[in-house]
């Protein structure tokens, strides 16, 4: 089946999957979960995908590509208009969804670091220029990759990003799964966040999806 090459293929590129065959529970799903993307197809048994769309929409902002075998000019209208990001119509090429997808989650990392404050309350400061983090005046001496990879892990405090995810936007390349750069540079921000004293928040590992930045009660 289509959908088992799919996950195949996304399994194999990096990417952590979750599927569902029904709209109903795909939708539940996506209400209740966070997900840096969902493909959905409009073509399902339970809940259909412009009906699931319209509902998540009602609560949730995930980006969205809708799948489905009605390409026609007023298909791809019903999607564009009930908030789906992009439209793909059957049959499509797999070096063409991973395009997409990659440019989707580009614009939403710049979205959400183009809205967010530069300073937090724990006293935190970032320096985009200097591409460093200080701490009452102390720099902690981060290097480009690391800075990249703590700021986008903080402006998402308590939300794990994959490791895919983590690579496109914080290194700009592919994850592949035998580099362990990405764990590299997670161990140096640690460090250097502890050495400058940095107390109120903790960059943690969750075995099996990526890392979250959680901050501490006081």
């Amino acid at each position: 089946m289509f959908a088992h090459h799919l996950l195949d293929h996304l399994r194999g590129t990096g990417y952590a999957v979750t599927h569902s065959q029904d709209g109903s529970e795909g939708l539940r799903l996506a209400e209740t979960q966070d997900f840096d993307l969902i493909l959905m197809d409009i073509l399902l048994p339970g809940t259909n995908g412009l009906d699931a769309l319209q509902r998540l929409r009602r609560r949730r902002g995930v980006p969205v590509i809708l799948m489905s075998a009605l390409g026609g000019e007023q298909d791809r209208i019903a999607g564009f208009s009930q908030g789906t990001d992009d439209y793909l119509p059957k049959p499509f090429s797999l070096g063409e969804l991973e395009v997409r997808i990659e440019a989707i989650l580009r614009r939403v990392a710049y979205e959400r670091r183009s809205h967010a404050p530069v300073v937090d309350g724990d006293g935190l400061q970032f320096d985009e220029g200097r591409q460093d983090v200080a701490l009452n005046g102390r720099w902690a001496g981060l290097t480009p990759s690391e800075y990249r990879v703590l700021e986008l892990l903080w402006r998402h405090s308590d939300e794990t990003l994959s490791k895919p995810f983590l690579y496109q936007q914080a290194l700009c390349r592919a994850y592949a799964v035998h580099d362990r750069s990405l764990d590299m540079h997670v161990s140096h921000v640690r460090r250097k966040l502890q050495t400058v004293g940095y107390t109120q928040g903790r960059l943690a590992t969750v075995w099996g999806k990526g890392y979250v930045m959680t901050r501490c009660e006081r």
